[in-house]
C-alpha cells in the first residue's frame, strides 16, 4: 500500500448487515485500501459473523483489522478531510460534489498535506447518513446514477468511491496495465502464406473444380476472379493453403477415378455424334 493510500479510511456508520461489511472489506483490498473503521455496529461482533467472512473473500485481514467505535467523531478524530456520501440533497451542509470531483479533491489534499488524513463516511442501509452526521464532515458528495433510481446498496456505493480514490490517487503511468509479455513466436505453418504461394493454390483450385465439373473452361465468367477475392480477403496461413491444396489433390484424384469408369460416349466411336452438353457454369 502507498503512503497516500494508507491515508484513506472508509468509514460505514451503524451498519447492520454482515455480508455488507464483509463486501465493504474486499471492495477496499481490491482498490488498494486497508483501513474499514465501523461506527456503533447494531449486530454483535459483526466482523465475526459468518455471511461477513464468507463476502469479504480474501479480504480477511482488511475485516479482522476494522476499527469498532462508537461514534462518528471517534471515526474521524485523525481525519483532516471528510467527504459525507449521500444520494439525499440538503439544504444546509458542506459544499457538494461529484464522487470524481471528491477523489480529486482528496489526492490535492494529501499531496499538499503530509500529515493529512481523507475519510469517505457512508450512512446506514435503510436511511443513510443524518444532517449530525453530515455536520462533521468538510464535503458532501453525490454518486450521479440514474435519477429514476439511484439507490444503491451501501457496498456497492462503497466500491464505487473506492475505485475513484485509487485512480486520482494512482500516478498517470500507473493508470494503464502492466506490459503483457511477449506472445510466443506462431509456428510456421500459421504465418501468414506468401504471394507464390496463394497463387498456386488459385491455379491448383481452378484445374480441381475443372475436373469435377464446377467450372467450365469454355465459360468461366467471373468465377476465378472471385475465389481470387475471397482467399486474398481471408488472408491465408500457410498450414490453410498447404490444406485447401490437399483438397485439390483428392478432388483431381475423385475425377480421375470418375472417368476411368464412365463408359466410352458415342462421342469416341461416332465422331458425327453430338458432343456432351456443357457442365452447367457456377458464378
Amino acid at each position: 500500500m502507498t503512503p497516500a493510500f494508507s491515508r484513506v479510511r472508509f468509514v460505514m456508520t451503524h451498519p447492520s448487515h454482515p455480508g455488507n461489511v464483509g463486501s465493504a472489506a474486499r471492495a477496499i483490498k481490491t482498490m488498494g485500501f486497508g483501513e474499514l473503521v465501523l461506527v456503533a455496529p447494531l449486530a454483535e461482533r459483526i466482523t465475526e459473523q459468518p455471511e461477513a467472512v464468507s463476502l469479504s473473500s480474501g479480504a480477511a485481514d482488511v475485516l479482522a483489522d476494522a476499527q469498532v467505535v462508537q461514534t462518528l467523531e471517534q471515526a474521524l478524530a485523525p481525519v483532516t478531510l471528510a467527504f459525507a456520501l449521500t444520494a439525499r440533497p440538503r439544504d444546509l451542509g458542506p459544499p457538494v460534489c461529484d464522487i470524481r470531483q471528491a477523489a480529486r479533491q482528496a489526492q490535492a489534499h494529501l499531496a499538499q498535506q503530509p500529515a493529512g488524513r481523507v475519510a469517505v463516511v457512508l450512512g446506514t442501509e435503510r436511511s443513510g447518513l443524518t444532517n449530525e452526521h453530515i455536520a462533521l464532515c468538510q464535503r458532501i458528495c453525490h454518486i450521479p446514477a440514474n435519477p429514476a433510481y439511484s439507490s444503491l446498496n451501501v457496498a456497492q456505493a462503497l466500491q464505487l468511491a473506492a475505485w475513484e480514490m485509487r485512480y486520482a490517487l494512482l500516478e498517470p503511468g500507473e493508470r494503464l496495465p502492466a506490459a503483457a509479455p511477449a506472445p510466443p513466436a506462431p509456428a510456421p505453418g500459421a504465418l501468414p502464406a506468401s504471394g507464390e504461394k496463394v497463387q498456386a493454390l488459385l491455379a491448383h483450385w481452378e484445374q480441381a473444380l475443372v475436373a469435377v465439373g464446377f467450372l467450365n473452361p469454355r465459360h468461366p465468367k467471373k468465377l476465378m476472379p472471385r475465389m481470387r477475392h475471397l482467399f486474398g480477403r481471408n488472408g491465408l496461413t500457410q498450414d490453410e493453403v498447404d490444406m485447401l491444396r490437399g483438397v485439390c489433390t483428392a478432388m483431381l484424384a475423385t475425377a480421375g477415378r470418375a472417368q476411368a469408369l464412365r463408359p466410352a460416349s458415342p462421342a469416341a466411336s461416332d465422331p458425327a455424334a453430338p458432343a456432351d452438353p456443357a457442365p452447367p457454369d457456377r458464378r
